[in-house]
């Protein structure tokens, strides 16, 4: 029996797992509460700001939905930037990609997305500075999309 079946029909599984359930909802309202109570604040970018994500860290299929959604808005005449996390990538740090970059510096996925789709991308682990940087760098950019957001 798969997971979902289990949770679905309040099995054993599922009960055994309500702990982590509510844990879970604890956790995600004292970030919530942090950002009410002024003590974290929401970044404002000078761009929108498409986030592609998922429940699933990897292999759900969000950087084709990423590169689709990348060839849809240049067809529309927009000029798209793209930030990742640049997972797998030797470093914490950001890093613009270029056709010169590596899989060890940025990350398999942003170069292949950078090659392919030929926009301007960015890595690091934290967003926000990749999105700055990138714009910094090209500020023709009208939107960032953001890979696993």
């Amino acid at each position: 029996m798969s997971l979902q079946a289990a949770w679905l029909r309040r099995g054993p599984l599922a009960w055994s797992l309500r702990p982590l359930a509510w844990l879970y909802g604890g956790l995600a309202g004292v970030h919530r509460g942090l950002y009410a109570l002024g003590l974290r604040r929401a970044e404002r970018l000078p761009v929108p700001v498409i986030v592609v994500g998922n429940v699933v860290a990897g292999g759900a299929g969000k950087t084709p939905v990423v590169a689709a959604i990348v060839e849809h808005l240049k067809a529309r005449g927009l000029q798209p930037g793209i930030i990742s996390r640049g997972y797998g990538r030797d470093g914490d740090g950001v890093h613009l990609v270029t056709r010169l970059s590596t899989a060890r510096e940025a990350g398999d996925e942003p170069l292949l997305i950078h090659l392919r789709g030929r926009v301007p991308v960015a890595v690091g682990r934290d967003r926000v500075a990749a999105a700055r940087t990138l714009l910094a760098a090209h500020p023709e950019l009208d939107l960032l999309v953001s890979d696993d957001g």
